[in-house]
Order: structure tokens, then C-alpha cells, then sequence
């Protein structure tokens, strides 16, 4: 049995712990003795705080000099007994009668062990009977003296009594060995056994966690019954003392859950690393420290770092609070303050720059150029904040990034769609879990300057909701005015953003809030011409598509007749990313030619395509010609570019006054048919048409492609054109085509998308455009070379419209629109 208290150890010369043993079963333990190899006097050894009882054995360490001579000499001899006694003082020395208790107990040595290099040897004693020592006969080399055997009092053989006090002790010493920890079921099987003997009574006796002066105190008791009262009456005492510790135990003690666990861990790799010299914490704030002496922040900011950094340090390392002290200031000092990249002035390099990168986009690039020129010689010049705005595909994101590399500044993007948390801009309050500053503050992080180009990608798609509306958390941060001390929630402290040129795109502008249209410059981007996709295809997108496909620069030969053929047939868009997908899917098929080791022609011609992207997928109007009447080339504007547009007015015989439209067209351009009828009804003498022919013919207005919605007003004009032209049955003038807004009273007014419109007639054959006065300035903006072959006809009123239009010359079969009339009235 391992005892666990201190107590409960026997110690002899090192007050080293030994172990009690009980080598035989506690009903035949053997304690007899050879009467013949007893002296008149035996070796006697001293024991320190150390009681060994008959029948039990015990390991004792031995050390002192005398005793190692005592050892030594009684190991040689044939009967190996000692007399054991316990000194009163475990400190003397040198103990004389005195020093010992009387009672002792007869030990026989069964084994000697002695370790090399070692100073002391242990020995392992068995208790074979009580002495008591009557004197002291030797000193040198050990202590020798006279004793008497002492017998004990037996108990009677049949005794039911003891039995039960056997009983009483087994159960308690288990009780009180539980309470130290779970003894080895073979001891607990032992100590159960029904055999009763004085053995189980020395033995407890001996391991008791008692003082060795009460444990003298039983060894002196003769009736072995009166030990064993006296035996149980401690060990209830230390039972109930036991208990009681253990309640006070749990009721004081406290459960150190995951936290405190690391918190003491912390605590010890702190400590740890303070005797080594080295505290991460301090070297950190020492870093802090370093850092804010070179920044260039105004004394305002400098006073607020100083005050966080107070409280900082004030914090405990293991304090929630600490780390999120810790990242707010860490914040701080990595935010560019007054840090500025060098804007190049040079701008004939800036229009290199923006020319390489972009094909077309001329208002773009000269705004750009404007900036610079102005910056250039003022110096200082509040960023102005420029709205691109236009269809899908045709370069608004890319090209802040030529923007940037034209000023040599940084580029930083954020996109807005599907935003709807006003935090996402302001940022988070530092009372919330998590929080964060907003994505401008992020994005000015990332740049790592405080003027950088920064991109506002999908403004228009920004929405709103009960966390509240980003696109007025916007109005401060691209208002010029405002945004040289914009607040975000996180920082809580002013920051300089007049100098960011901020850049932002759009689809649509509907979408966006007044306010903050007005805050930003807007520059359309309405699409590129097929020629300019022409040039971006060859310029940019076929070297690109080579490159991602692993092909060399002249494995492929693709003419501008092909290109335009693809953009034409196989592609209906204003930008060009559609047409980079097909060129992609050419790339992709030559790839596996190219991998396959397969020939292949190096020059793709238009009939080629077939091959590659398959069949033709879209087809443009062409002019159809004059040979009926009634049937207008309008142009209009669509969403992917320019487009022709035929209006078709035909004549029934009916009650008259119905005006019939079809073609799926919207609000505005049913009303512009209805007006072009009232107009012509109410001129109709000025203009030669007979009046009973509204009364008397029904009209049906068509526009073909019913499939596709069609409105707005730039169909006007074309609606009256048509009209007149069936109401007269005169032909109109050959490759022409009109567009332009009507009024009731006759005005032709301006209409948008002039540039697509006059390239969609040029790709169809048009000749000559009729246009209103006004949108001779947006002529005037277009590229001569797009011009080229085109008459065009500048007109304020319908009436001239007419004049140019409708020729004197009448269809073939024209309707006789009177010749019914006739027959009724005769």
C-alpha cells in the first residue's frame, strides 16, 4: 500500500518515505523467532518518526554511520535480528537511553540493498515480536543493549466482538484509503477477507496518518483488543477530520474553466519570457511608439494617438478589451496620413498611356487630360469626383486602372453592388463585436497613399433598407467640399479625402439618388462603334486571348473583315466583352488543333467562322428599298448600339377613324404615332390629302421584330413620314433615313444616340439623314472618317421633313382612295 500523506510514510535517517509491507496473509502471518539465534542482548537501531508493528515489513533507509555498521555487521551473522525503537527527537544525533522509547518491536532483516555511488543502503525489516529495552550495553561501533520479550494479551479464539471491531476497522480503513484515491482492488480483496487475525490490526496500526508518538502509544498496548478499540476510535477521528476537509475543499474551491486556464498559461510564458528578457507586449508598444514618431499626421491626430495609447497600455494583455485596443491602433498607424504619391505632370505621356489602353472613349480621355493640365499648373486642385456611365463591356472599371498608371498614382477598387448597410461605408462603432471601418478607410489601407485613384464600381446598384442607406452615407464622401475631413464611425477621427480622385460607374442613372447625381461630373460612355471594336479586337483582346491560351503571336491571322463579321453576326452588344467571348472560343479550338498537331489554316476568313463559333447568330436590317408605300427607314437607339428601323403603314377600307398599332411598342412611341395622325388630319389641305379618307379608311401602323420592345420618342418623325407617304401613295426617296421627336404643332425636336444611329445607317446603305437643327452639334463631335459618304438634312419642322422625303412620283398600283367614295355618292 502507498500512503499519501507524509504521515502516513515511515522515516528513518533521510527522512526519506518508505513503504509498509505485508508480505503474508493477515490470518498466518509468521512473527515466531529462533529461540537460538536470540542473544542476551541485541544491535540496537534508532528509527525516525518511524513505528513498525509485529507482523508487518518495512523498507528503511539507512544512513548514519552507525547504523550503516550495524547493518553490516548483523547482515554477516546467521540470525539477522535487530531491535527497533523510535527515537522522541528525530533531530538527535547521538540518542542515549533516554532518547529511545522503551517499546520496540524485534525486526529481522530480509534483505539489504545497496546502490553504487550512494551514501545510505535500504533495508527491508520484518516485526517479528515487542521488546522492551531495559539498557544500553554499547555505544561504539553501535549501540548494543539487554531487552525483554513483551507478549500481548490474546483475544479468545471464538470471540464474536472482535470480530465486529474487525469488521468496523476493515470497513473504515477502506473508507479512509478511498478518500485518498482508489487503492488496488487486490489490497481492498485482502482487507475483505472474512479471516480475522491481529496481523489486519498492525498492519492499519502501522500506515496509519497519524503522528509516530501515537502510533508508539498502540505498540505499547499488551491486550490486543484494547488496540484495536483504541485503533477504531482513531480511525473514525481521522475519518470525520477527512470528511470535513473534503467538504471545506469543495465549497472553496473553484472550478478554473478554459479561460483561466489560458490566463495562467499567459501568466507563466509572460514570466517566462521576462527572465529571458523578452516581452512581446512591451516590444510592441515600443513599436507603436517608433512608428507614430514618423508619422506625418496633424496634432490633433497625434493627441488622439497619444490618448489611446494610454489606455493601451493601461489595459491588461489578457483583457478582452486589449486586442481590440490593440487593432485600433494599429489601424492608425497604418493609414497613410499626409502620405502622397508624385503625380506625373508629363501629359503628352498620360495620353500615351490612356491611348495604348483604350481605344475610343475621346470625352473620357480628354477629361483626364484636363485634370492633369489644371493640377499641373495650379498645384492643388480638389480631386473632381467623374461618373462614367454606360452599357455593360465597354471599359468603365478598366479604366481607372489606366487612369492611375497615367497620373502614376495607386489604384484601389470597391464595388457596390448588392450593398445595403450603411456601415459597409461608415464603418463600425468600436463598442460592437467585430467592428471594422468602413470600405473606403479599408480601401485607402490597401492603397497605402492618400491620393490614390479609387474606383466606385456599380454605384448604381447600391441599395438601402432598415441598417440604412449607403448612397447617403456616399453624399460626404464625394461632395469636394465635405470629404477633407470625412468621419468614419471606426476611426472617429477626421480624414483627408479631397486629395483621392475618385472614380465611379454606373449602368443605369435612374437608379441613383438626386443628390448624389449632383455631387458627381457625368460622362457618357455610350458604346464603341463596330470600327473601334475592330481596333480594341486586334489591339487588345487577340493578343490577350493568345497569351491565356498558351498560343504564340502568330499562330493565327485574324483580318479586320473576320473581326467585323464576328462583332456583326455573332455578337449584339455596345461593349466588347461578348466579343472577347467569342474570340476566346476560337482560341480554344485552334488550341486543340495546335495540341493535336493538326493542320490548320493560319488565316481565319469570314466563311471560316462557321467552323469555329458556328452558325450566325444575329443579322442586320438592310435597306429594303421604295417600292411601297407607307414604308419609312427610321434609326434608333438600343441598349447594344445603333439600329435601323422600319415603319410600315397600311391602309383598309372601313368605317374610318381606327388607328391600329402592333410591333410591341411602348407609352412614347404610341404616342407619337397618335400625334403624327392628328397632325396630318388637321393639315391635311396643305399637305394635298383628301379629308375623307380618315373618315373612310381604317389605318394599321406596324414596326417588324414584334419580338422586341420598342419606344421612345426618336420615331416621330418616321411615323409621319409613313402616313403621309400611304395617305398620298407617293414614293419615299430612296436610302434615306430619319430620326427626330414631333410636336403637335409640327416641331422637330433633338433626340440621343446620335452617334450609333448614323453608324447603324451607314453599315445598312443609308445615303442621306434627315435630323433635327439641333443635333447638328453632336455631328459636329463625330469623326469625319465615320461621316464619310452620308448627306445629311438639318430640319426644325415636319413640313420639311416632307418636302425631302416623299418624291412627287407615285408608287406602282397605287390604292384609288377615292374611287369608293365616288360609287356612294352616285
Amino acid at each position: 500500500m502507498f500512503n499519501k500523506k507524509k504521515n502516513l510514510l515511515s522515516l528513518e535517517e533521510n527522512n526519506e518515505p518508505v513503504i509498509s509491507i505485508i508480505t503474508n496473509d493477515f490470518d498466518d502471518g509468521d512473527c515466531s523467532i529462533s529461540e537460538k539465534d536470540l542473544k542476551d542482548e541485541l544491535p540496537v537501531l534508532p528509527l525516525r518518526n518511524t513505528i513498525i508493528f509485529p507482523g508487518t515489513s518495512m523498507p528503511i533507509s539507512v544512513a548514519r554511520k552507525k547504523s550503516l555498521k550495524l547493518v553490516r555487521s548483523v547482515n554477516r551473522q546467521r540470525g539477522k535480528y535487530v531491535a527497533l525503537v523510535c527515537q522522541k527527537d528525530a533531530e538527535n544525533e547521538e540518542p542515549e537511553i533516554g532518547d529511545l522509547y522503551s517499546i520496540g518491536v524485534i525486526g529481522e532483516i530480509i534483505r539489504v540493498i545497496e546502490l553504487p555511488d550512494e551514501d545510505n543502503v535500504t533495508v527491508i525489516f520484518q516485526g517479528k515480536k515487542r521488546f522492551r529495552l531495559t539498557e544500553l550495553t554499547q555505544n561504539e561501533p553501535f549501540l548494543k543493549g539487554h531487552y525483554e520479550i513483551r507478549e500481548g494479551v490474546p483475544v479468545a479464539k471464538h470471540d464474536t466482538e472482535y470480530k465486529a471491531l474487525l469488521d468496523s476497522i476493515r470497513d473504515l480503513t477502506i473508507q479512509m484509503l478511498r478518500m485518498y484515491g482508489e487503492p488496488p482492488k487486490e489490497f481492498i480483496q485482502r482487507l475483505k477477507s472474512e479471516n480475522a487475525s491481529s496481523l489486519l490490526v498492525n498492519y492499519c496500526c502501522s500506515n496509519l496518518p497519524v503522528p509516530a508518538i501515537e502510533k508508539q502509544a498502540l505498540l505499547e498496548i499488551d491486550d490486543e483488543k484494547e488496540r484495536a478499540y483504541r485503533l477504531l476510535v482513531i480511525l473514525n477521528r481521522e475519518n470525520q477530520m477527512m470528511e470535513m476537509k473534503l467538504n471545506i475543499q469543495m465549497k472553496t474551491r473553484e472550478e478554473l474553466n478554459q479561460q483561466q486556464k489560458e490566463y495562467f498559461l499567459q501568466q507563466q510564458i509572460k514570466t517566462i519570457q521576462d527572465e529571458l528578457g523578452g516581452n512581446p507586449q512591451q516590444a510592441d508598444l515600443e513599436e507603436f511608439k517608433e512608428r507614430a514618431q514618423k508619422k506625418k499626421w496633424s496634432k490633433d491626430v497625434a493627441e488622439a494617438f497619444e490618448k489611446e495609447m494610454s489606455k493601451l497600455e493601461r489595459l491588461h494583455p489578457q483583457s478582452p478589451d486589449y486586442s481590440t485596443q490593440y487593432t485600433y491602433i494599429e489601424t492608425l498607424l497604418d493609414l497613410p496620413w499626409g502620405e502622397y504619391t508624385k503625380d506625373n505632370f508629363n501629359l503628352k505621356n498620360a495620353q500615351k498611356v490612356l491611348d495604348q489602353d483604350h481605344f475610343g472613349l475621346e470625352k473620357v480621355k480628354e477629361r483626364i487630360i484636363e485634370h492633369l493640365a489644371v493640377l499641373k499648373l495650379k498645384g492643388d486642385l480638389k480631386s473632381p469626383i467623374i461618373c462614367l456611365y454606360g452599357p455593360p463591356g465597354v471599359g468603365k472599371t478598366s479604366l481607372g486602372k489606366s487612369v492611375a498608371k497615367a497620373l502614376n498614382r495607386n489604384y484601389v477598387r470597391v464595388s457596390f453592388g448588392g450593398l445595403h448597410d450603411e456601415s459597409e461605408i461608415r464603418g463600425h462603432r468600436r463598442t460592437y463585436i467585430g467592428a471594422m471601418p468602413g470600405r473606403i478607410i479599408q480601401n485607402i489601407l490597401k492603397a497605402g497613399s492618400s491620393n490614390p485613384v479609387f474606383v466606385l464600381d456599380e454605384i448604381d446598384k447600391i441599395g438601402s433598407d432598415f441598417k440604412g442607406d449607403p448612397s447617403s452615407a456616399l453624399l460626404e464622401v464625394l461632395d469636394p467640399e465635405q470629404n477633407s475631413a470625412f468621419h468614419d464611425n471606426y476611426l472617429n477621427i477626421d480624414y483627408d479625402l479631397s486629395k483621392v480622385m475618385f472614380l465611379a460607374t454606373a449602368n443605369n442613372l435612374s437608379t441613383i439618388s438626386q443628390p448624389l447625381l449632383d455631387r458627381m461630373e457625368l460622362i457618357d460612355v455610350s458604346g464603341y462603334i463596330i470600327e473601334e471594336k475592330i481596333e480594341i479586337a486586334r489591339r487588345h483582346l487577340i493578343p490577350k486571348q493568345l497569351e491565356n491560351h498558351g498560343l504564340e503571336g502568330n499562330a493565327i491571322d485574324i483580318p479586320k473583315k473576320t473581326i467585323e463579321k464576328v462583332v456583326e453576326n455573332y455578337t449584339r452588344e455596345s461593349g466588347v466583352r461578348e466579343l472577347d467571348k467569342k474570340l476566346a472560343k476560337i482560341m480554344r479550338k485552334l488550341a486543340r488543333k495546335v495540341a493535336s498537331e493538326e493542320d490548320y489554316k493560319k488565316v481565319i476568313d469570314p466563311e471560316d467562322l462557321h467552323e469555329y463559333l458556328g452558325a450566325v447568330e444575329y443579322t442586320r436590317d438592310l435597306y429594303q428599298g421604295n417600292q411601297y408605300a407607307g414604308v419609312v427607314t427610321g434609326l434608333a437607339w438600343t441598349s447594344v448600339g445603333g439600329e435601323i428601323l422600319f415603319i410600315e403603314t397600311s391602309l383598309s377600307k372601313g368605317k374610318g377613324g381606327k388607328l391600329t398599332l402592333t410591333g410591341n411598342l411602348g407609352d412614347v412611341m404610341k404616342e407619337s404615332a397618335v400625334l403624327a395622325m392628328e397632325y396630318l388630319h388637321s393639315h391635311h389641305k396643305e399637305l394635298g390629302i383628301d379629308e375623307k379618307i380618315f373618315e373612310n379608311w381604317n389605318v394599321h401602323v406596324h414596326v417588324p421584330e414584334g419580338a422586341i420592345p420598342k419606344d421612345g420618342p426618336s420615331a416621330g418623325i418616321t411615323m409621319v413620314t409613313s402616313l403621309a407617304s400611304a395617305f398620298t401613295q407617293q414614293k419615299v426617296k430612296t436610302n434615306l433615313a430619319m430620326t427626330g421627336e414631333i410636336t403637335l404643332r409640327g416641331k422637330v425636336l433633338p433626340v440621343g444616340g446620335i452617334r450609333e444611329k448614323i453608324l447603324a445607317a451607314k453599315r445598312a446603305g443609308i445615303k442621306e439623314i434627315i435630323l433635327c437643327k439641333e443635333n447638328k452639334k453632336n455631328i459636329d463631335e463625330i469623326k469625319p472618317l465615320y461621316l464619310k459618304g452620308l448627306t445629311f438634312h438639318y430640319v426644325d419642322d415636319i413640313r420639311q421633313v416632307l418636302d425631302i422625303a416623299l418624291l412627287k412620283e407615285k408608287v406602282k398600283h397605287p390604292l384609288d382612295l377615292t374611287v369608293e367614295e365616288r360609287k356612294e355618292s352616285n
